[in-house]
């Protein structure tokens, strides 16, 4: 499920997130804590990455995972930079200089994913599937499983007392849910507008939650 250039930009990006979360944690027990920031965070976003492969397998796609860049400019389609700058890489480190006191909060929106149906979804013109190419609604279906997955984490890691990890799981689909760029939020917004309001309100209340209970 995961191709080479997935496994070598996936655990990039976890550890720079891992990296800027930890620029305001405290260290009082060495790297002990660190390891388990980098866990937490590698459990949160390969859970959305494997459940957003397993749903684009069952509409009949293939999804790929890529470090968001930034290569558009202007409101010219044609308009693009030769080299895009991977903005993915590079939000959290500048999010955490930004919002230092704010601890945990760190730009955690870093991968998004192009997808392309499978050859034998050409074949199927029937029942679900009305055309061979992947609809935006498709799109949006599995770019909610991922944030419906991290909520869900969210829950479970609370009901445990793993709070940190609650937190965190509620701050990546915050990140996610905005409707910009190649976004998960974005495709979601695209693909279905009731889909996408019923996600953030739960995301708005788990941001209540995350900010001033938990």
């Amino acid at each position: 499920m995961i191709n080479k250039k997935e496994a070598f930009i996936i655990p990039i990006i976890i550890i720079i997130i891992a990296l800027s979360l930890s620029l305001s944690l405290d260290f009082s027990d060495g790297w002990r804590l660190f390891f388990g920031t980098l866990l937490a965070v590698s459990i949160i976003v390969l859970s959305n990455i494997f459940v957003k492969k397993f749903i684009a397998y069952r509409l009949d796609s293939e999804i790929e995972m890529k470090i968001w860049e930034a290569g558009k400019y202007g409101f010219n389609k044609d308009k693009n930079s030769k080299k895009p700058f991977p903005i993915g890489a590079v939000l959290p480190v500048v999010s955490k200089i930004i919002l230092f006191p704010f601890k945990s909060f760190v730009w955690m929106a870093c991968l998004v994913f192009d997808i392309k149906p499978r050859v034998y979804r050409g074949a199927k013109r029937f029942g679900l599937y009305t055309f061979s190419d992947v609809t935006e609604y498709h799109v949006g279906l599995i770019a909610a499983s991922g944030i419906l997955i991290n909520l869900i984490l969210a829950v479970v890691g609370y009901l445990l007392g793993f709070q940190l990890f609650a937190r965190l799981n509620v701050y990546y689909a915050f990140f996610n849910m905005l409707p910009i760029s190649e976004l998960d939020g974005n495709k979601i917004f695209f693909g279905s507008l009731i889909m996408w309001s019923f996600l953030a309100a739960l995301i708005l209340i788990g941001m209540l939650f995350a900010i001033f209970i938990v």
